[in-house]
């Protein structure tokens, strides 16, 4: 017979309308106040019981782009890296709006990953979700 394990990664609570307001805004206000300038724009996203947090940046193209390579000019490349999102974290709503589970977004693997936040715990608030996966944008 089988024992009953824990998985902080499975499941989880649809996430209210007042929460994901709520979420977003705090989000969005941490990323501003310790982040603010590292990027253009934070998108926070939600789909049933998670919460997407995608960041854009600006593109780092060379002078000594090469054109045929890519098929554009340098200006049109950078134009469209500005459109794509970089994928920092995936929260995971469990009911209680101070105890999230996130996963990282492995661009290995292309697909989000469990982690753990800086606290050390597998539980944290969307703050802690955003500034432990902003380590992209140091």
């Amino acid at each position: 017979m089988g024992s009953w394990v824990y998985d902080p990664h499975s499941g989880g609570v649809k996430i209210p309308e007042r929460v994901k307001a709520r979420t977003k805004q705090r989000i969005l206000a941490y990323a501003e106040k310790h982040n603010g300038g590292k990027y253009n724009r934070i998108d926070v996203r939600f789909r049933n019981y998670f919460c997407y947090i995608d960041i854009y940046i600006e593109p780092s193209v060379p002078e000594k782009f090469d054109e045929e390579l890519f098929g554009c000019t340098r200006e049109e490349r950078i134009e469209y890296l500005r459109t794509v999102p970089f994928h920092l974290c995936r929260l995971r709503y469990k009911g209680d709006e101070e105890k999230w589970v996130m996963a990282f977004y492995t661009y290995s693997h292309n697909k989000y990953e469990p982690s753990v936040f800086d606290n050390g715990t597998f539980f944290g608030t969307p703050e802690e979700g955003f500034e432990t996966s902003a380590v992209y944008l140091q």
